[in-house]
């Protein structure tokens, strides 16, 4: 029994120590926005670019993207879609200076407008949507874990 117990408290003080490592930083809220911010600006340029291996760094491996529609994309329904090419973007921007990160700890969301208009399968589409996007510090760095985008919003007069 006892060594049982030793072992639960080693794994626990183990688990603590990891949560503590990755806790720890030497980065102000203000530079964890700027970075945050950066990385979602990148990886929207990934996106836009159908660049595959940028987007595979920054996505967690476990991460989705819930639609406004209720679809649900994983890390690797993205990653298929972009070496597929099967929507080529004219563009995906963040617009109208709408990004706003907000930290807390080991977390960053990410909110902005997005302005997406391309081709898909030979279809054209342009829409403008708000998305939110959550990012999470981890061993490897900062990940986007989750997604989350609006129905497209109204056309604008």
């Amino acid at each position: 029994m006892t060594q049982v117990f030793f072992f639960a408290v080693l794994a626990f003080a183990f688990g603590i120590a990891q949560v503590f490592a990755i806790s720890e930083s030497d980065e102000s809220p203000a530079e964890i926005e700027k970075i945050v911010a950066d990385l979602d600006t990148e990886f929207q340029a990934a996106v836009e670019r159908n660049d595959a291996d940028t987007m595979d760094r920054i996505l967690a491996d476990d991460m989705v993207l819930v639609l406004g529609n209720g679809t649900v994309y994983t890390k690797t329904d993205q990653l298929e879609e972009a070496r597929s090419k099967i929507i080529v973007y004219e563009q995906q921007k963040e617009i109208d200076n709408s990004q706003r990160v907000r930290v807390w700890e080991n977390t960053a969301v990410v909110t902005a407008k997005l302005w997406i208009k391309g081709t898909r399968e030979g279809k054209a589409f342009e829409r403008k949507v708000w998305f939110s996007d959550i990012y999470v510090k981890t061993k490897k760095g900062w990940q986007y874990v989750f997604g989350q985008a609006s129905l497209p919003l109204p056309k604008e007069p």
